[in-house]
């Protein structure tokens, strides 16, 4: 595809019920004295092929996510805006954010605001595999062997691990080519857990590209640690990250 705008949806909608943070959202957590959203949103600021970035947020704490951004000068952040009721709904309002703003032909990368430890390798990895299929999702080796059950507790196959990869964030795809996905999953009533899981639905062939294995999500109390001891790590010289 030719060359365009590369933009950032940043989704932090979660209310982090598994975290057991109190009133507060996961993604609002501080760790190293930062914001973990701030963190995450700071990849992508710094990043010089993203030229925008839009923030999905609960509903209550759009002002303040507002102002953190203004804060720590993520002068990139178009916008700040409220997401819905699902997942699926609020990366649909940040997408027609984004076509309101005028980056409909635009690549987009699809972010999750707790994960604080992508990078700025991967994140020119997604950009190159959308410019040149239309599509990317980031991706592990996967480690262990992993088991598909049937209902009543019974092993029904052991999938070979070389066949097998993590999905993590961004996905990468074109903005208008997702919003036609949303268009027909919304016509259709069908749910579904993540963006590509929705674009292979819709008949796209999806490109995964390999991504940090520290690029965890921050949902628990045990990556909420796992975050603070990486960070602690990087800082006393203990653990050398890809990163910038």
């Amino acid at each position: 595809m030719s060359d365009t705008n590369t933009v950032a949806l940043i989704f932090a909608g979660g209310v982090g019920e598994r975290m057991k943070g109190g009133d507060i959202p996961k993604q609002f957590l501080k760790v190293h004295g930062k914001e973990i959203i701030v963190h995450t949103i700071g990849k992508f600021q710094q990043h010089q092929s993203v030229d925008a970035i839009v923030v999905v947020c609960v509903q209550r704490w759009v002002s303040r996510c507002a102002a953190l951004m203004e804060h720590n000068g993520m002068d990139k952040v178009r916008s700040v805006i409220a997401g819905g009721a699902t997942g699926q709904e609020s990366i649909r309002a940040g997408l027609e954010e984004l076509v309101s703003l005028g980056y409909g032909e635009s690549v987009v990368l699809v972010h999750d605001g707790v994960r604080p430890f992508i990078d700025a390798t991967t994140i020119s990895s997604c950009i190159e595999s959308a410019r040149m299929h239309g599509s990317a999702v980031t991706s592990v080796p996967c480690k262990e062997t992993v088991l598909t059950c049937g209902t009543g507790g019974e092993v029904r196959s052991i999938p070979p691990r070389d066949t097998l990869r993590l999905a993590r964030a961004p996905q990468c795809f074109v903005v208008n080519e997702l919003v036609a996905a949303h268009d027909w999953a919304e016509d259709s009533a069908l749910s579904f857990v993540d963006s590509a899981s929705l674009m292979i639905a819709h008949g796209h062939e999806v490109r995964w590209v390999e991504g940090p294995v520290e690029n965890i999500k921050i949902t628990t109390p045990d990556d909420f640690f796992m975050m603070r001891a990486i960070l602690d790590a990087r800082e006393n010289g203990q653990l050398y990250m890809q990163d910038s």
